[in-house]
């Protein structure tokens, strides 16, 4: 737990990413302890680091500090200067990892976010950069965040674990969020998807659409599934497949699943079928935990309902995953922010719990915006 005072200060190495994104947000600095003390080889990890130095980018006058073994990092937030920018990140982990965290501060800097990451788009660990551009672009308009430059474009795709891939993200800046009533989630009319394959035979991608499709197609028919196969120089330095599947409701909300095959020399090899039926249980799965927001998309919708304006925003979510219930707790820390969570059921709707969050947005505003 985060000990009161000035400087927050936390041990161990979980949830790392939330205790950096939201000093950065509330301009409170940090201090982590302990990081894999007890590990063989302790400290932060390359990918941590390297999203450490993604922060000092994006950031104007942070000042970070590690000691010798890396068990240790003092954080004090700079102000959110963006512009264009491009960064190398560690392969241990997709860009997703990153895109995440610059998803939450992207509509605060002071100049348009432009930035080109290289690395993993695509692995079993984080976010796909195909889910995110589904799920997180579109939920980022109903608070508000659009504009002609607001776009996320894989440029060439890379798997673990040579990686080899490129997107492109840009954002708008915003002063202000507007609050959201998203409460009715619809029902679920079409499926959308992509089955990608880079540097193994085109014919995979029709195998997993064709697999997928034999789950889905009893639950509705109204689906789509795009084959992506990329060559030569686009297709990164591994070999790989999966599937990223999105589901849309009537009421214009998104609920996303994926998978993808195991790293070239890393576990038993995975037949193109099991992937295409496992991600479309995968998404059933999700269709049924419910609510308006996707599981891996609750924590950015709370912090935007946080940051919002002083009003109400309220949002219907399935059963909360442990990664936001700890996200609730870092916003208390942060923001002296609560949630007034209450339990909902429908009779007619048949599907998992679902809980009504409710606050009063903090009424942030993105000071470094000027106004024209």
């Amino acid at each position: 737990m985060a000990s009161q005072g000035h400087c927050l200060r936390y041990e161990g190495c979980n949830f790392f990413r939330q205790r950096l994104v939201l000093a950065t947000l509330s301009g409170r600095p940090v201090k982590i302890l302990k990081i894999r003390v007890k590990d063989e080889s302790p400290g932060i990890r390359d990918f941590e680091a390297s999203f450490i130095r993604l922060m000092d980018k994006i950031t104007n006058g942070s000042r970070i500090e590690i000691n010798e073994t890396g068990t240790s990092l003092y954080y004090q937030p700079g102000l959110l200067f963006g512009g264009t920018l491009d960064h190398d990140c560690s392969v241990q982990r997709s860009i997703g990892y990153y895109l995440e965290s610059l998803i939450c501060l992207a509509p605060f800097m002071k100049h348009p976010l432009r930035i080109t990451l290289r690395g993993v788009t695509n692995d079993q660990i984080d976010p796909s950069v195909d889910t995110l551009k589904a799920t997180a672009i579109p939920l980022l308009k109903k608070f508000g965040i659009d504009g002609e430059y607001f776009e996320l474009k894989i440029v060439k795709r890379g798997m673990p674990p040579g990686g080899g891939g490129e997107i492109f993200f840009s954002c708008p800046v915003r002063k202000v969020l507007r609050p959201v009533q998203m409460t009715d989630p619809g029902k679920i009319k079409r499926i959308r998807g992509v089955a990608y394959s880079v540097r193994v035979s085109p014919q995979i991608g029709n195998r997993i659409v064709e697999s997928a499709r034999s789950i889905l197609n009893n639950f509705l028919p109204d689906i789509y599934i795009y084959t992506d196969h990329l060559k030569g120089a686009n297709s990164g330095k591994s070999p790989g497949f999966g599937l990223s599947l999105v589901a849309e409701t009537t009421e214009g909300y998104v609920i996303s699943a994926e998978l993808a095959s195991n790293p070239q020399g890393q576990g038993a090899a995975i037949l193109p079928e099991d992937l295409g039926k496992n991600c479309a249980k995968l998404l059933l799965e999700e269709i049924y935990r419910g609510g308006c927001v996707d599981s891996i998309n609750q924590s950015l919708t709370l912090l935007l309902m946080t940051l919002g304006q002083q009003d109400v925003s309220k949002v219907l979510l399935g059963p909360l995953s442990p990664y936001t219930i700890e996200f609730l707790r870092h916003l208390r820390s942060f923001f002296q922010i609560m949630f007034k969570i209450e339990s909902k059921t429908f009779e007619e709707r048949k599907g998992a719990d679902k809980v009504l969050m409710t606050c009063v947005g903090v009424g942030f505003s993105n000071l470094s915006k000027t106004i024209k």
